[in-house]
C-alpha cells in the first residue's frame, strides 16, 4: 500500500498528533508512507518513523489580498499535483479542510482516490466564505469525507448532501511517545499537592477563561489543589492578567508546551476540559487512558462520545456555565473514592479507541476505495 498524507503542518496540534500516530502505525505495517506538509519542517513537533518519507513544500502563510490568496493556492495545487504524479500513491489522505480541498483539486484526472477529513465540528469553527464555498464544490469529488462524530456526519449530509461521508474516530496510542521539550511535573508541582490538569492551545476555543473563573471559586475550599494548563498560544498574556485579577498566581501554572505529556497525565489527580467546542479531543482520550477521571463541558461534539457521564467522568451543561463547571469539579475534588473509581473505569477507553480498532475502520474504507488490492495491517 502506497499512501500519501497531506496536511498543513506537523506542529503541536491535535490533528497533527493524529496524523503522526496514523502514519507511524501504517509504516509499521510495511506500507510506503509519505507525509507532505505545506509548512516547513522547522515547524515539526511530532516525531515520525524513519521509514516515512517527509516532504515539506514550504508554501504555507497568509495572503494579503483575495487575488494573492487565489494565486498562492493555485501554486500549492500545482506543487501537490507534481508530487502526486511523481509518487503515484494508491490513495491520498488529506487532513482538515484546506488540505482536503487542495488535495481534491490537485488529484483531478489523476485517478487517485482522495480521502478528505474534518477534525473540528464545522458549525462551531466555520470556514471563511471562500473556503466554505470551495469545500461545498469539491467535497462531492472526494472518494470519502471522514468525520469524527455522528453529529459531524449529520452536518455533512445536510450541508453537502452529495459528499460521501463516514465516521471514523481518532485513535489513541498508549503509552505515548516522549519528545522535547521535557518538563518534569515535580519542577512545577510539589509531591504533596493535588493536581487539576488541562491541556490545549491557549486560545478562545479551549475556554481557559471559563476554567480560571471556575477555579477561582474553588481555591478557598481546596487549598491543597493547584491547576496546571499545558500549552501555548496567543491568549497567554490575557490569561496571565486574569490570574492576577483573581489572585491565582501561586495556584495556577502555565508551563507551556511539553513533549512528555504522559508524565503529566500520570501525575494528574483530575482532568478538566473547558472548551467552547471540539472535534474529537485527543487529550481527553489520552488522559483517561492513563486512568484519570475527567470533567468536561458537554460541547456539541467530542466529549460526550468519550466520557460516560457518572462512570468515568462528568459532563457539564451548558457550555460557559462557570458555576456548573465549578460544582462538578468540586464534586470530584472533595471525593477521593469517586474520583479513583472513575479513573479505574476510564482506563477502558484504551480498547475503545485503540489503534487496532481504529485502523480496522481505516483499512475497511481503503479496501472499498482501492479495489485492486486487499488492504491489511
Amino acid at each position: 500500500m502506497n499512501i500519501v498524507i497531506l496536511t498543513n503542518s506537523m506542529s503541536s496540534g491535535g490533528a497533527e498528533r493524529v496524523t503522526a500516530n496514523l502514519a507511524n502505525e501504517w509504516a509499521k505495517c510495511g506500507w510506503q508512507v509519505t507525509v507532505i506538509t505545506l509548512a516547513p519542517k522547522s515547524m515539526d513537533f511530532y516525531e515520525l518513523s524513519s521509514d516515512i518519507s517527509r516532504i515539506a513544500l514550504d508554501l504555507s502563510g497568509e495572503s494579503s489580498s483575495i487575488l494573492k490568496a487565489i494565486l498562492s493556492n493555485l501554486h500549492r495545487v500545482i506543487a501537490i499535483r507534481r508530487e502526486l504524479r511523481r509518487l503515484s500513491p494508491d490513495i491520498v489522505l488529506a487532513v482538515m479542510t484546506t488540505s482536503s480541498v487542495l488535495a481534491i483539486l490537485a488529484g483531478i484526472r489523476l485517478g487517485i482516490p482522495v480521502i478528505a477529513t474534518e477534525h473540528n465540528y464545522p458549525p462551531m469553527k466555520p470556514a471563511n466564505l471562500f473556503w466554505d464555498r470551495i469545500r461545498k464544490w469539491t467535497y462531492p469529488y472526494a472518494a470519502r469525507v471522514v468525520m469524527l462524530t455522528s453529529e459531524g456526519l449529520d452536518w455533512l449530509n445536510n450541508k453537502i448532501p452529495r459528499a460521501r461521508g463516514v465516521v471514523i474516530p481518532n485513535p489513541s496510542s498508549y503509552p505515548l511517545a516522549i519528545s522535547e521539550p521535557f518538563l518534569a511535573p515535580a519542577a512545577w508541582i510539589a509531591s504533596e499537592r493535588r493536581l487539576l490538569l488541562a491541556v490545549g492551545r491557549l486560545d478562545e476555543q479551549k475556554g481557559f477563561d471559563y476554567l480560571l473563573m471556575a477555579f477561582s471559586e474553588l481555591v478557598a475550599a481546596h487549598q491543597d489543589w493547584d491547576l496546571v494548563v499545558l500549552g501555548e498560544g496567543l491568549l497567554r498574556e490575557a490569561l496571565e492578567l486574569q490570574m492576577q485579577t483573581h489572585a491565582l498566581e501561586t495556584r495556577v501554572h502555565l508551563p507551556g508546551r511539553v513533549g512528555n505529556v504522559s508524565d503529566w497525565y500520570q501525575r494528574a489527580d483530575l482532568y478538566v476540559m473547558s472548551s467552547r467546542y471540539e472535534g474529537f479531543p485527543m487529550t481527553l482520550v489520552e488522559v483517561m487512558a492513563h486512568g484519570c477521571a475527567a470533567v468536561s463541558y458537554d460541547c456539541d461534539t467530542g466529549p460526550r462520545d468519550i466520557i460516560r457521564h457518572g462512570v468515568d467522568g462528568l459532563l457539564v451543561s451548558p457550555v460557559g456555565d462557570v458555576p456548573a463547571l465549578a460544582s462538578a469539579l468540586d464534586q470530584l475534588m472533595r471525593n477521593d473514592e469517586a474520583r479513583e473509581r472513575m479513573g479505574q473505569r476510564a482506563i477502558e477507553i484504551r480498547e475503545r479507541y485503540s489503534p487496532e480498532s481504529i485502523l480496522t475502520m481505516w483499512n475497511k474504507l481503503f479496501n472499498e476505495e482501492v479495489s485492486s488490492q486487499v488492504i491489511k495491517c
